[in-house]
């Protein structure tokens, strides 16, 4: 799960998959694409939204996307264009680059649909956009429970 500054959208993207799978078969993971907040606990307001549905993303720090990633993951979700643009610059390969998709694909496909940044929003935004999410992450878990 990758966004911008790896305190709002991507945090709560990777709490709301984590939930929704056994973790024992499946890792996730959250970045970020700038280095602003690496070691930063998740925006209060991502915290407080997650918590309000059942899930706990306190505890986690944000970090930054790297080239690395790409042999890490299996799959790489990003939360808007400017994302999947800045992630795939750093892809060395097509292998690479097949891995990385806008989470909300997987709900609005082919639509190009960024989960819009809520930091500079009130309350209803991080609502909306773990609505959002939720919704993503729900097809995401179907599909990787094969």
């Amino acid at each position: 799960m990758v966004c911008l500054g790896n305190i709002c959208r991507s945090p709560l993207a990777e709490g709301i998959l984590t939930s929704k799978l056994d973790v024992d078969n499946v890792m996730v993971d959250s970045a970020g694409t700038g280095h602003w907040h690496i070691g930063n606990p998740p925006d209060p307001r991502s915290i407080a939204i997650a918590k309000k549905h059942g899930v706990d993303i306190s505890q986690q720090r944000g970090r930054q996307f790297s080239a690395i990633d790409f042999a890490t993951f299996d799959e790489i979700y990003v939360m808007d264009n400017s994302n999947l643009e800045n992630v795939l610059s750093l892809a060395t390969s097509n292998a690479d680059r097949a891995k990385v998709s806008l989470i909300l694909d997987h709900i609005f496909p082919d639509e190009n649909v960024d989960v819009p940044d809520p930091y500079y929003g009130g309350n209803l935004g991080f609502d909306n956009v773990y609505q959002m999410l939720d919704k993503a992450c729900e097809q995401i878990a179907l599909k990787l429970k094969f």
